[in-house]
């Protein structure tokens, strides 16, 4: 029965939509692509893409360089395969092109023959004030308010209403998904409005902080940081815990927030952990953290998810029965973004089969969106899916390799024994190829203290958590 509803649903979902130009195709993969992977691995590698064209059932998509098209290729392709079959059944191949190059001109000059025009795809999440970096559609208007978050965002309306003084600096953090983001940026667009052009307002994420540092570095241009970042009145930095194990970084931001805090302007930064429990943060800049109001922003209860799911299904004119609300709600309670992924998917089955949702369909939604984690899994698990992220084999992670493409999915593979299954160092030693436990012990300890700092590597090993059904 269970596999008859799930080809049941999958058939409904395949139901095919007369898609009137390749933007719209790609937009609308790109929101199923959305919801298999993580936010930011979406942001950095799908951000700039197109469908340029498609023709003798093949699809063409252009990325921004050989990297870009290289990573989605290796990392990528089934999904967004699967998500273009999905959206139209006349696709049988896809390939990856690099944009600007021949072969991409080449099919730009077709699609303008054909009179269709083919434009770079643009999420709204991207229309943002270039002077700010503020996106419009983050607000407090849209921002629901629960237990889990009405501290944070009674010290974000503090700090609007009282700028550089009530809670300075204002150090918000939280997990992943809980709408961390959306609040600090509805302070920036709070003050923005409120204030016009006579408060200075300035949001970045700490990779683009990171990026600009390096690039001033390297060409000699320093002074343009310190134009750009300290001569605002508002600063939010986002994610601040990726700068950990950068040193310039480091080193810029701490001169960065001196200059602001000595001038009585107002600095808020977001992360995925408090201060205390950064242990390879710079000492200084913990302490000027910890000198202002440090707020948790919780998981969401119950209430809270009702309550979103509510609001942002009547943006999106989609109707359902408070049941069918409350069974969402009770289903899903990690985050708000799987909670926007089953919004797109319901409100994308609505606009194809023009019918209401139900109790029956909805489950199956869900069940087709969100993965269940995997119950008592097992090493051998483990350390064959490690070993298939990396391309490599079971021989090469549990032998005597010492090349660097098999040591680092290696000590992934013995971090994950501990971290997930808590086994003791000498059992992982064992599984990994009777090897002693003090290799175990290194191991663990060195994936643990680069993730705080190598971004790269935090992703690595997240994406393999998600493959193995765990966050």
């Amino acid at each position: 029965m269970e596999h008859k509803n799930e080809s049941r649903l999958t058939s409904t979902l395949q139901d095919k939509k007369e898609f009137t130009d390749l933007e719209s195709l790609w937009e609308a993969a790109l929101g199923e692509i959305e919801l298999q992977i993580s936010r930011p691995n979406f942001v950095t590698w799908f951000k700039n893409s197109q469908l340029i064209d498609k023709k003798e059932q093949s699809a063409y998509i252009a990325l921004p360089n050989t990297f870009a098209k290289e990573w989605i290729e290796n990392k990528y392709a089934k999904i967004v395969f699967a998500a273009l079959r999905n959206l139209d059944g006349s696709i049988t191949k896809i390939e990856f092109i690099v944009n600007n190059s021949r072969l991409a001109n080449k099919l730009r000059s077709k699609a303008r023959q054909n009179k269709i025009e083919i434009t770079q795809q643009s999420f709204p999440e991207f229309r943002i004030d270039p002077e700010t970096n503020l996106n419009p559609r983050y607000n407090y208007a849209n921002f629901v308010v629960g237990k889990a978050n009405e501290l944070a965002h009674a010290a974000t309306s503090a700090v609007v209403s009282d700028i550089g003084s009530k809670y300075n600096p204002l150090f918000l953090y939280g997990g992943v998904g809980l709408g961390k983001t959306h609040l600090v940026q509805a302070l920036g667009n709070e003050i923005k409005r409120r204030y016009k052009s006579s408060v200075r307002v300035k949001y970045v994420s700490s990779e683009k902080f990171t990026n600009d540092v390096i690039w001033a570095i390297r060409n000699k241009r320093t002074e343009t940081i310190k134009e750009k970042y300290r001569l605002v009145d508002v600063l939010i930095i986002d994610d601040i815990q990726f700068i950990i194990g950068k040193p310039s970084t480091e080193e810029e931001f701490f001169h960065t927030f001196n200059a602001l805090y000595e001038s009585n302007k107002q600095i808020i930064i977001s992360s995925d952990k408090p201060p205390k429990f950064m242990p390879d943060l710079a000492e200084r800049l913990r302490s000027r953290f910890e000198g202002g109001m440090i707020v948790d922003v919780g998981p969401p209860d119950y209430e809270l998810r009702f309550a979103i799911l509510k609001s942002k299904l009547e943006e999106k004119g989609v109707g359902l029965s408070d049941d069918v609300i409350g069974l969402i709600a009770n289903k899903i309670q990690k985050n708000f973004r799987e909670l926007e992924g089953v919004i797109n998917r319901i409100s994308f089955y609505q606009n194809i089969k023009k019918s209401d949702i139900n109790a029956k369909i909805a489950e199956e939604i869900i069940a087709e969106i969100i993965q269940e984690p995997i119950k008592n899994i097992s090493p051998s698990v483990i350390i064959k899916t490690v070993a298939e992220s990396f391309d490599i084999s079971l021989m090469d992670i549990t032998g005597q390799c010492r090349k660097k493409e098999v040591v680092e999915p290696r000590q992934i593979a013995m971090f994950l024994l501990r971290d997930m299954l808590s086994l003791s160092y000498p059992t992982i030693g064992e599984k990994m190829g009777k090897r002693d436990h003090t290799t175990a012990i290194y191991a663990f300890e060195k994936i643990n203290k680069e993730m705080a700092k190598n971004q790269n590597l935090n992703q690595k090993v997240l994406l393999i958590k998600e493959v193995l059904g765990k966050e």
